[in-house]
């Protein structure tokens, strides 16, 4: 399965070490996603190369968009970390459309 993590970046990140080891954290987790035999993705990664070209005044125009985007094309959701508004949107997205949303590394089956 293609498992998109979701966890806080800026929710809850006072400082760029912050937002740096939210982003660990999720790296982390997509690391045991993918030695469990799936393939992991995080909007993030894939939202802040554009972002850092674009500009840090269009975070908001590409974050949550990309990350979207990216969700309704994975097959399950790991939702990790503390409260993120851009992690539970994503992870409703799953919901809504039957897809499996797990909130620990252990459900997620190996392959």
């Amino acid at each position: 399965m293609w498992i998109m993590v979701a966890g806080p970046y800026t929710g809850g990140a006072k400082t760029e070490s912050d937002r740096e080891k939210n982003l660990e954290a999720m790296n982390a987790a997509a690391l045991v996603v993918f030695e469990k035999g799936h393939v992991p993705v995080i909007g993030v990664n894939n939202a802040l190369p554009l972002i850092r070209l674009a500009g840090a005044e269009r975070f908001d125009e590409i974050m949550m968009p990309v990350s979207l985007a990216i969700a309704e094309r994975c097959d399950a959701c790991l939702r990790i970390g503390g409260p993120s508004q851009g992690a539970d949107d994503e992870m409703r997205k799953f919901e809504a459309a039957g897809k499996p949303v797990y909130t620990s590394i252990d459900a997620i089956p190996a392959v």
